[in-house]
This record gives C-alpha cells, sequence and structure tokens, in this order.
C-alpha cells in the first residue's frame, strides 16, 4: 500500500514537472525523441548530438550518419548490399549542377539522354520503427543506384522526410501531408520541372488518405504524375474501390495532350477492380500492358519477404501503375518494370515489407 503511494507522489511529481517545463525543453524533449526513432539510438546519444549541433535536428542527423570517413565502417557498421560497391553508385547528397553527380560517367550520360525516363513507386513502411535508420539508409541506397527521374513513396513519417531531404539534395520533394504518415513525389532536379502541385482530399477515408498530383514537364513533354495509398485492409475494400474512382476521374480530366501516370500502394484485390467494370478504356495497367511479366507480378509476399514475421503466406500485387497515354498515343511508352529492395540488409531485414517497382518510359523524340 505504501508502495503504490509513492509511485503515484512520483507519477503527479513528473506530470507537474511536464506542465512547469518550459517550451524550450519540451522541444528539446520532442527533438531527441524524434532523434532517437530515426537512429534507434538511446536519449543520451540524442541529447548530445542535438546539443553539440545547436539543437537543428537535420544537422545531428547528418552528423550522426555520416561520421569523418575514416570512423565510418566503425560507427556505422558495414555499407547496405545495394552500395557495396560506391564506384557504381551516384552520391544521392549531391546536388545535379555540382561535379560530384557525375561519379559514375555511364549513369551521368544516362540522366542526360532525353530518350527516356525511369520512375520508382514503393511503400517504405515508415510506420515500422524497427531498424529504422538501416531500412532508410537501404532505401537511400537504391535511389543512389537506379537514380530514377521521378519516386512516388508511400507510408513516409516525419522522421523519414527529413532524412530524405538531407540524403537526396538533388530531388525536389512535395509531400502530400507533413503529419502522421503520408506520401511524397521526388523529381530529379536535372531532368524533371516542376509546374505545379494539387492535393486532393479523399472525403470518407477513415487513415488519412489522399491523392498527391504533381505536373512537370521532361524532355518537352508534359505529364501529369499522381500517388496514393488507397485504404487498406480486406474490411475497407468499399472505401478503397471509392478511391480508385476519384483516381479514374482526377486521371481522365486531364488535357488529351498531357501523358498522365498514378504509381503507388493500391492495396487492390483484381476482384475490386473487375466489380468497377475493369479500367477505363483509355487507361491502361503497365504490368499488363507488358504482358504480365512474372518476376514482378508480386510486389507484397509475406513467403519471400520476412520483415512482417507474418504465421500466413500472401501473395498480393498491391503495388500498381497506371498510365493514360497523351492523345493520338503520345510521345512516352512504358518499356520494362522490375521490382526492387529484393535483397536483405545488414540488419537481417529488407527496406520494406513491400518491394519497390521500378518502371522505365521510351520518350519518342
Amino acid at each position: 500500500m505504501q508502495g503504490q503511494k509513492k509511485e503515484k507522489k512520483k507519477e503527479k511529481k513528473k506530470e507537474k514537472e511536464e506542465e512547469e517545463e518550459s517550451p524550450v525543453a519540451k522541444r528539446r524533449r520532442v527533438l531527441c525523441s524524434e532523434f532517437t526513432a530515426i537512429t534507434s539510438s538511446d536519449s543520451e546519444v540524442a541529447r548530445s548530438f542535438l546539443a553539440s549541433n545547436d539543437w537543428h535536428i537535420e544537422r545531428a542527423l547528418n552528423a550522426y550518419f555520416e561520421p569523418p570517413m575514416e570512423n565510418e565502417d566503425e560507427a556505422a557498421g558495414r555499407v547496405p548490399t545495394a552500395c557495396a560497391e560506391p564506384a557504381h553508385c551516384i552520391d544521392v547528397t549531391a546536388d545535379a549542377t555540382s561535379s560530384d553527380a557525375s561519379v559514375n560517367s555511364a549513369d551521368s550520360r544516362k540522366q542526360e539522354d532525353d530518350s527516356s525516363f525511369s520512375l520508382i513507386t514503393w511503400n517504405i513502411d515508415g510506420l515500422d520503427l524497427g531498424n529504422l535508420k538501416e531500412r532508410a539508409r537501404g532505401i537511400c541506397s537504391y535511389l543512389a543506384l537506379y537514380s530514377p527521374d521521378v519516386v512516388f513513396l508511400q507510408e513516409v513519417v516525419p522522421p523519414h522526410l527529413c532524412l530524405l531531404q538531407m540524403k537526396a539534395g538533388n530531388y525536389t520533394m512535395i509531400p502530400g501531408n507533413i503529419d502522421g504518415y503520408f506520401t511524397v513525389i521526388m523529381l530529379k532536379k536535372s531532368r524533371v520541372k516542376l509546374l505545379k502541385h494539387d492535393i486532393i482530399p479523399f472525403p470518407t477515408t477513415s487513415m488519412m488518405r489522399n491523392l498527391l498530383v504533381v505536373h512537370v514537364s521532361i524532355s518537352g513533354n508534359e505529364l501529369c504524375l499522381m500517388t496514393s495509398h488507397l485504404e487498406s485492409t480486406k474490411d475497407h475494400s468499399k472505401e478503397r474501390m471509392k478511391q480508385l474512382q476519384i483516381v479514374f476521374k482526377e486521371m481522365q480530366k486531364e488535357s488529351e495532350s498531357t501523358t498522365v501516370i498514378f504509381g503507388g500502394d493500391t492495396n487492390l484485390r483484381d476482384s475490386e477492380v473487375a466489380k468497377l467494370g475493369n479500367l477505363p478504356n483509355n487507361i491502361m495497367d503497365i504490368w499488363e500492358f507488358l504482358d504480365k511479366p512474372q518476376h514482378c507480378r508480386y510486389t507484397w509476399d509475406t513467403h519471400s519477404n520476412t520483415n512482417l514475421h507474418a504465421a500466413y503466406k500472401c501473395k498480393m500485387r498491391f503495388d500498381r501503375i497506371y498510365f493514360r497515354p497523351a492523345g493520338g498515343g503520345g510521345h512516352i511508352i512504358p518499356r520494362s518494370m522490375d521490382l526492387i529492395g529484393l535483397e536483405k540488409l545488414d540488419c537481417g531485414r529488407f527496406p520494406s515489407d513491400h518491394w519497390g517497382v521500378l518502371c522505365n518510359f521510351d520518350v519518342i523524340l
């Protein structure tokens, strides 16, 4: 009984201290929490890095993730598999205008080639805080390896966005929100010119979902790029189909002279698309257009991907890319599709519980 009273007194004292805490102290406590969530470190490490960087979280993260070169292996462990050979990677942190962007001459020539462009869509599972630092570094390694012109990300959380902004200075970032979890579109500054962007709400979502839309110019072609994370789980099938109808409506609203590409984690089952009467006549599923390549059929596979430690085995094509060509056939044609993120990182986990989808397009000049 006496012990319970002491515990209650301690709790009340703690609550009182938190109430009396100055705004600066509160802010610093929040920053420490964010730092530990990103780095999987403890509060002492967080406070040390933040204090030595004037409590700027981006500087503190930069100092933590990028130690001096001679100590890098010791401080951060081995580099993720995807970037084990730096000679074949482009530094995602390098601005496109700097000479450092040309780490690999073959990749540099590819960037300057106006006859093609590439896109990655990936649910990066930011809600899973396990091994967040290692998985975030792994995702950045894949972006460096493939150097896509456009990236659609789903399930991004604020600490993830902070890290991406720090690591990918050669991309323009357009988030679909800044609270909770959200989508992000990344545009390579050297290839893609941002014209405008918009966020289309899903009025009846219960999961903070929306449609992020950007208008861009690539190699003189106007494109409308869209991403979303449609409502999850079997129980929300009706809401998911309503959201898909909004996506199709927005795709069809665009000018006939504009190529429209939607990509994201749709959570769709084929039966749901069939219930809507299949795709509109002028919209194609790129996987189907490419003759349904079996190597990239399943983007969520609990048999091959062990991140969830799921007792059940399930294979689904949740992640899809839809394409509405510009009138007259257009000047952009899907060429190939592959899955990425298939290798475990040194922490023993994959970058995400979803595979990423890499799609290459030909631009007819």
